[in-house]
């Protein structure tokens, strides 16, 4: 083909071993300025022109793209730490140090397809992480065991670690869609197994009833807590953050409103994810009682430390010293005292399904129970009631009470 331009493509010129085109385009930054295509024959580079030439109509191009390494470290700073949770920066900010940027940081945003992201993906379920982040390597020489002594331990990423890493580039470059810096979220294309959840048979009312009266025998410093989280079905955070001010034993209430969190190196007293999450609970006798014992205890350990009482919000549950109680320690704790009750561990997470049930046996009305237990419709709460009702639980209860020294 001759170098002759066509009718039309006066900005099409030949340019080293091929040929070379610009458009005018307005940038994000709203200044005017050429963008060029590139390609070795007329008619590459003249389909590349009229796509650009259509991009240009619809609004602002950006004329320099960034790497996507680049791009993760503008959106982890201007875009996640301000404005989502600190959980979501911690977790976004891993994902991208471990898995994103050492594969895919190099390459070009604009030029990202989704065959680099499969590619990606397919190699990282492949790769030993603990060869990749040096974990052996980081021990001291006498505690080396596997990668850093030549002998693998195909620390595999599972397949849940897998999807985190592609659901963070995909928020990730969902926002560069936003911002008009790729024109498709290529990340959002690629499908990647869903992670199989294993399900555990949460803890009858008989064997909750065993665990919560072993406690108030002990004088559990945590009793209260466990009655929390299993009449009330509170989430860890939700019972280490609760205040004094949250609780009105008056009106026989509960204000669940904060949250302690660890993120990265802090433990944080905040606000609930959601507003929908914010509530206020009716308590059932044993949760007020259990609150009394607990506070009583709280006197006993800030007159105990004296001066090394460090406590200064006014937190239900504390350390004998008055600080915050590390939220991984609450759930290693839990399945320390389910072991010394004799029962089959469960996470502490798996206790919701039991809170429903306890609540029958604590005769609480069923629309009382659904506010506690959140349902929408009173129906999902009475097939709770119709599945509890039978009389090991009257009995299991029966033995609380005693434990904590009567019914009252």
């Amino acid at each position: 083909m001759s170098g002759k331009r066509a009718n039309g493509e006066g900005s099409i010129y030949p340019y080293k071993n091929g040929f070379a085109a610009y458009v005018w385009v307005d940038t994000p930054d709203g200044k005017r300025k050429r963008k060029y295509v590139y390609g070795k024959t007329r008619e590459e580079v003249h389909d590349k022109w009229i796509k650009l030439h259509t991009e240009a109509k619809k609004g602002p191009v950006a004329t320099r793209h960034r790497t996507v390494a680049a791009f993760l470290a503008y959106w982890l700073k201007e875009i996640v730490k301000p404005h989502l949770a600190p959980l979501s920066y911690v977790s976004y900010e891993g994902y991208t140090r471990l898995y994103i940027a050492p594969h895919l940081g190099s390459k070009r945003l604009d030029k990202l397809t989704v065959r680099d992201v499969r590619e990606w993906l397919n190699k990282l379920a492949t790769i030993c992480q603990c060869c990749a982040q040096g974990k052996d390597a980081k021990r001291s020489p006498n505690r080396r065991k596997c990668c850093a002594v030549g002998e693998c331990c195909e620390a595999y990423p599972s397949r849940r670690v897998v999807q985190g890493a592609r659901d963070a580039l995909r928020a990730a470059l969902t926002h560069a869609v936003t911002e008009e810096e790729i024109g498709k979220n290529v990340a959002s294309l690629v499908k990647v197994p869903k992670p199989r959840r294993k399900r555990i048979k949460p803890w009858s009312v008989a064997e909750a009833g065993r665990f919560l009266a072993d406690g108030a025998a002990r004088d559990d410093h945590l009793f209260a807590a466990w009655v929390l989280v299993l009449c009330l079905g509170l989430r860890r955070g939700e019972v280490l953050g609760l205040t004094w001010k949250s609780v009105d034993f008056e009106a026989g209430q509960l204000y669940v409103d904060h949250q302690i969190q660890r993120a990265g190196r802090q433990i944080l007293h905040r606000e609930t994810k959601t507003e929908d999450s914010d509530d206020f609970l009716p308590l059932p006798a044993l949760c007020l009682k259990a609150l009394r014992m607990r506070r009583a205890q709280q006197t006993g350990d800030r007159k105990a430390a004296g001066e090394l009482w460090q406590g200064s919000n006014d937190l239900v549950f504390t350390t004998k010293y008055g600080t915050p109680i590390e939220p991984g320690n609450l759930t290693r704790m839990f399945a320390l005292r389910a072991r010394r009750a004799g029962l089959r561990a469960i996470p502490l997470r798996n206790t919701r399904h039991t809170c429903g049930s306890l609540l029958v046996a604590l005769k609480v009305h069923p629309k009382v129970a659904q506010r506690i237990l959140r349902h929408s419709q009173i129906a999902m709460t009475m097939e709770v009631y119709a599945e509890a009702s039978e009389e090991d639980v009257r009995e299991a209860l029966g033995k609380l009470s005693e434990a904590m020294g009567g019914s009252g």
